[in-house]
């Protein structure tokens, strides 16, 4: 955002407004547009980051406050379309796994094949989300313990895959579907895309809802905007909501 005010001769205010702006009224947009869509299969997981400072640093008497330390943006993927169908920006707990999952089944038409991780809050959110139109599956991985790496490695270095175990929760899910792969590709597009995502820098969010109007702004694009190189096509256009790409121009106009 600094680099943006330099560039363009402006106040830092100023590119922040036009965040917020913008990036709320993409929110407003997707709630409404991403309605009653045609998905079967669909991926969720979560990506970390923080705001204002890491959840080691939080004074004792701020600990558990929502904004301030980690935070987590729980994202949900078709695995056809390529469109991201919810997503939401809070802490990794069962309320917020909740409501994640109640926004979800709503956006759906029919019964989809689910698959997440192995976070244990998902099975209740699954059944309060969806009851029994859902065939629901968990991938839950294993990897070697942090203690196995030492000094910078251990810092630095992600743990070392170990192996995956396919697990049936609700329904009749197909074993041959049962994937996070794509959820978790679309989670590197965040780190890459956003500078708030990337780690080891000084670019993380100061208030979470500057944090979840970028994220606004970053799916308005990718589900709009960018045109999927497999597709060949946007997302939203693949899933029939949309009969064009987007322009960064029309998405800015929605701020009016």
């Amino acid at each position: 955002m600094r680099a943006t005010s330099r560039l363009c001769d402006v106040s830092i205010n100023t590119v922040t407004k036009l965040l917020i702006d913008t990036g709320t009224a993409c929110g407003i947009y997707q709630t409404q547009a991403l309605r009653n869509l045609p998905c079967k299969l669909v991926q969720c997981d979560e990506i970390w980051s923080f705001c204002q400072m890491k959840e080691k640093n939080v004074p004792q008497e701020k600990k558990g406050q929502l904004g301030i330390g980690d935070c987590y943006t729980y994202t949900a993927i078709c695995a056809d379309t390529k469109l991201c169908v919810s997503y939401l920006v809070g802490q990794r707990n069962a309320e917020c796994t909740n409501e994640f999952m109640a926004d979800l089944s709503g956006r759906l038409a029919g019964r989809i094949q689910l698959s997440t991780d192995g976070y244990g809050p998902y099975i209740n959110a699954v059944e309060l989300g969806f009851g029994s139109n859902v065939d629901f599956a968990m991938l839950v991985k294993t990897y070697t313990a942090p203690g196995a790496l030492a000094g910078a490695e251990r810092r630095y270095s992600p743990a070392n895959f170990v192996s995956a175990a396919k697990r049936r929760i609700k329904g009749d899910p197909d074993v041959n579907e049962v994937s996070t792969s794509y959820v978790e590709r679309q989670n590197l597009t965040m780190r890459m895309g956003m500078r708030r995502f990337t780690r080891l820098t000084n670019g993380f969010s100061k208030k979470m809802y500057n944090l979840e109007c970028a994220v606004a702004l970053h799916f308005m694009y990718y589900n709009f905007g960018r045109i999927h190189k497999t597709l060949r096509i946007t997302p939203a256009m693949e899933a029939g909501i949309a009969n064009h790409v987007w322009t960064l121009d029309e998405i800015a106009k929605l701020a009016d």
